[in-house]
C-alpha cells in the first residue's frame, strides 16, 4: 500500500499536473483549465493546488481549489481533481482533496463555502452535502445530488445563491 504525501504544488510540479490531468480525463479540457486557472490571479490562490506523492516524489494525484463566487460573495471551487490511472482507488485522490480543504481552512479567508460538481457517492466522505441544502444553486441545469458544498467553518457565514464560476470553466 502507498502511503500518500500531500504539498502545495511547486513551478516544478506544472508538468506532472498537466500529465495527471491529461491521464485521468478523456480528452485536454481539465489539464487546460488548470492552466487557465494557474494563469488567472483573479481566481488563483495560492497554497490551494495540492499534489499527492508517493516515495518518489512525483505528483499521482492533484487537487485543485480556486476562487468563484456564490451569490456574489466569494468561495471556492473543488476542480479539477485528478489521480493517474495506475494510482487510482490507492488514496492519493483522497490525500489531495483532504489536504486541500485543511489549507482552505487554515487560510481563516473570506470563503467559507467549498462547491463541487461531481459523484454523489464519493464526496460525501468528506463532509460534502447537497448543495440546495445550503440555498446554492448551479448555473445550469445537473441532479441535485451532483452538486454539492461544504461549509468550511460552521461558527461563520455562509453564503448562499447561485454559483458563478471563474471564466475559465465556461459557464
Amino acid at each position: 500500500m502507498t502511503t500518500w504525501i500531500a504539498r502545495p504544488e511547486t513551478a516544478d510540479d506544472v508538468a506532472a499536473i498537466r500529465a495527471v490531468n491529461l491521464a485521468a480525463f478523456p480528452t485536454a479540457e481539465e489539464a487546460d483549465l488548470v492552466e487557465a486557472l494557474r494563469a488567472d490571479p483573479q481566481v488563483w490562490i495560492e497554497g490551494l493546488s495540492i499534489v499527492a506523492v508517493g516515495p518518489d516524489g512525483v505528483p499521482a494525484g492533484h487537487a485543485l481549489l480556486t476562487r468563484c463566487h456564490v451569490g456574489g460573495h466569494p468561495a471556492l471551487a473543488l476542480a479539477p481533481c485528478a489521480v493517474l490511472p495506475s494510482a487510482q482507488r490507492t488514496g492519493a485522490g483522497s490525500t489531495a482533496i483532504r489536504a486541500a480543504l485543511s489549507a482552505a481552512r487554515a487560510r481563516h479567508a473570506e470563503e467559507n463555502l467549498v462547491v463541487v460538481l461531481g459523484h454523489a457517492d464519493y464526496y460525501p466522505r468528506f463532509g460534502f452535502v447537497p448543495a440546495s441544502r445550503l440555498g446554492v444553486r448551479a448555473p445550469f441545469e445537473v441532479p441535485d445530488e451532483a452538486m454539492m458544498a461544504l461549509v468550511l467553518d460552521e461558527t461563520r457565514p455562509t453564503p448562499a445563491g447561485t454559483i458563478r464560476y471563474p471564466a475559465p470553466f465556461g459557464v
